[in-house]
């Protein structure tokens, strides 16, 4: 006979930790996965997360972990779980390990992977100096030569806000392309375009001194801006039947604005279904699939 639990959160990052907090002080029987491999763990520090400015994510997390696992009815795992299915009104979840366990409720906080452009240099220097959020990471680079790498469309966006942080170079990639409304804009925030491929980040790594593009030049830039291509992370929400939504980014879960997924009893929250992605965002969505979960274990779905 398998283990059985009230909710079974699978993830333990900012949401899936702000999820099961909810349910174990409404004294419901926890239990969290997690594979130990954040989307945050290549960044050494978190910044404009209220009273956790400046910390570094792993330890945000372990002291978020080491609180939870004080309530007498919450249980973490560190192991992956594989696979996911409904069977009558229980939910069935298999560990790594082979072993299953079930729930009543599931909430899925699995978040996504980032697939990085092909641009030699830049993975290693993915978290450190080659950034995606600049409302994260924008204050410590401020004032310095900042660029904006082009993956998408909407990359036009970025390079207005980044431009707010320091003098800032926009490279479309051939990828984008200005409106004339968005290049006066640009010119106003003094954005400059720069419209030949960057081909390599160079300098000492972490460091970054310059973007060699494909007719040789170089242009010195102290740290670069990027918003990569998603993918779930985990093959969960799919294996339940949860529809997706596409978003600029990547797919996302579909959810309420109380987290439920389109599968009764299955909720999600953080980055696997949402576009606005940071720790506070994350903790939030948390904790709303919390307190949806533990009421539906009450009113019914």
């Amino acid at each position: 006979m398998s283990a059985h639990y009230d909710v079974i959160v699978i993830g333990g990052s900012f949401a899936g930790l702000s999820a099961a907090m909810q349910l174990v002080r409404a004294r419901r029987r926890v239990l969290v996965l997690d594979d130990r491999r954040p989307r945050n763990r290549f960044a050494p520090h978190s910044h404009g997360f209220l009273g956790q400015d400046g910390r570094a994510p792993a330890e945000i997390i372990g002291e978020a972990t080491a609180q939870l696992a004080a309530y007498p009815t919450a249980r973490i795992v560190a192991r992956e779980a594989s696979t996911a299915e409904r069977i009558g009104d229980r939910f069935f979840v298999t560990q790594g390990d082979g072993s299953t366990l079930s729930a009543d409720r599931l909430i899925l906080a699995t978040g996504v992977r980032d697939e990085l452009p092909s641009v030699p240099g830049l993975e290693e220097r993915w978290g450190l100096s080659v950034l995606h959020c600049p409302y994260c990471h924008g204050y410590e680079v401020g004032d310095k030569r900042l660029g904006v790498l082009a993956t998408h469309a909407l990359s036009v966006h970025q390079a207005m806000l980044v431009s707010d942080w320091g003098p800032t170079t926009w490279f479309t990639q051939g990828i984008a392309q200005p409106t004339p409304e968005e290049a006066a804009l640009f010119d106003t925030r003094n954005v400059l375009i720069e419209r030949t491929p960057v081909i390599e980040i160079i300098g000492a790594s972490p460091n970054i001194t310059g973007l060699r593009l494909a007719d040789d030049r170089v242009v010195a830039i102290d740290a670069l801006f990027v918003a990569p291509r998603t993918r779930m992370a985990s093959p969960l929400a799919t294996q339940l039947g949860c529809a997706f939504e596409e978003g600029p980014m990547g797919p996302v879960i579909r959810v309420d604005e109380w987290k439920q997924t389109s599968v009764p009893g299955v909720f999600a929250a953080g980055d696997a279904s949402s576009t606005w992605t940071n720790a506070t965002f994350a903790s939030a969505a948390g904790v709303a699939a919390g307190v949806a979960a533990h009421r539906s274990l009450i009113f019914g779905l």
